[in-house]
């Protein structure tokens, strides 16, 4: 059957988008088009360029150091990674590869902070469509594209059906990243970050630190520092001024009356903006796919992977594959 596939955004849970088209190709489908939001639209994108078997090559082999060389910390952006450093290395595999000549039509997905909207990339430099179409906030840095400042396509369409309508296929396949986590309860720990996952998001935060501690802005503070308060950070004593004291010592304030439990341990900046992320994603895809359903739907939970799991491609990719066996035979693919 030709095939329309809508891949939806997830961070590295877009692995399993891998293993779905792994599947349409075993069983003898062609994908005539495609459309993709973030890490939806980098897979898409290297499947309608050709490219997808040499980039799957490349991340089934990426450990946890390897991933550290591909960060490069924002010190003074807004966004905790450029992203740069990873996508040049996609843009060594699309080879200069434009939208409009790609053997597969293909969108790519990004929001307009500025104006609120939704921007399909159809046209133009392929790299630059993905990377407007990865900005997850605070994680990486919007873009600038012709004068709009871009950011993650997840935002507005999480699963981009929509931008499939019209194409000349004979079934519509939408993969969603953004289920319901498995196993749900109040007391169950919302993290599902693995230890590697943990080492790289405290070693990206150290560099972080090293990087501000160091930057010019923090570099002046200090100086200016120093010469009005001197070495020890106390104001240097000047004939027309009173000596002041210390200030008085103050108590912790007693706790209000509020009915707040222990956060869970281990919760991190990152993982707040993941599960707030995740959990619009899933409201915006249940009413996306309301408006334009799909012939075939296949859905994996959020706690399949951390949207930060980037060196467990060869595990996802595998579950990729054995969800989309079940869904497809269901339908009857």
């Amino acid at each position: 059957m030709r095939i329309a596939l809508a891949l939806g955004s997830g961070g590295a849970r877009g692995y399993t988008h891998i293993g779905v088209i792994d599947e349409l190709h075993e069983r003898g489908h062609e994908i005539v088009a495609i459309a993709g939001s973030s890490m939806g639209a980098v897979i898409g994108g290297l499947e309608a360029a050709g490219k997808l078997a040499a980039y799957t090559d490349w991340v089934r082999d990426l450990a946890p150091h390897d991933l550290l060389r591909l960060l490069d910390p924002a010190f003074t952006g807004p966004g905790a990674l450029w992203g740069q450093k990873v996508m040049e290395r996609v843009a060594d595999l699309l080879e200069g590869a434009r939208i409009e000549e790609l053997p597969i039509p293909f969108t790519a997905v990004a929001t307009d902070l500025t104006h609120g909207r939704e921007v399909w990339f159809q046209r133009g430099s392929l790299a630059t469509a993905m990377r407007a179409s990865i900005g997850i906030p605070s994680v990486f840095t919007p873009v600038m594209v012709s004068g709009r400042l871009l950011a993650d396509g997840g935002l507005l369409n999480p699963v981009p059906v929509d931008a499939l309508l019209g194409s000349d296929a004979d079934l519509t396949v939408a993969v969603s990243l953004s289920g319901r986590r498995t196993g749900d309860s109040a007391s169950a720990r919302p993290l599902t970050a693995s230890d590697e996952t943990e080492g790289l998001l405290r070693e990206l935060t150290e560099r972080l630190r090293r990087g501000l501690l160091e930057s010019g802005t923090v570099r002046g503070m200090r100086a200016w520092w120093s010469e009005r308060f001197g070495q020890e950070g106390h104001e240097t004593e000047r004939d027309d001024l009173p000596v002041q004291s210390a200030a008085p010592q103050t108590e912790e304030p007693a706790p209000r009356d509020f009915d707040f439990g222990e956060l869970p341990r281990g919760l991190r900046t990152t993982d707040v903006v993941s599960l707030s992320l995740e959990v619009a994603e899933s409201l915006i895809t249940r009413f996306r796919m309301a408006a334009s359903p799909p012939d075939v739907f296949v859905e994996f939970p959020q706690d399949t992977a951390s949207a930060f799991d980037f060196h467990r491609a060869s595990e996802l990719i595998a579950t990729g594959r054995e969800r989309a066996v079940a869904a497809f035979d269901a339908a009857g693919l």
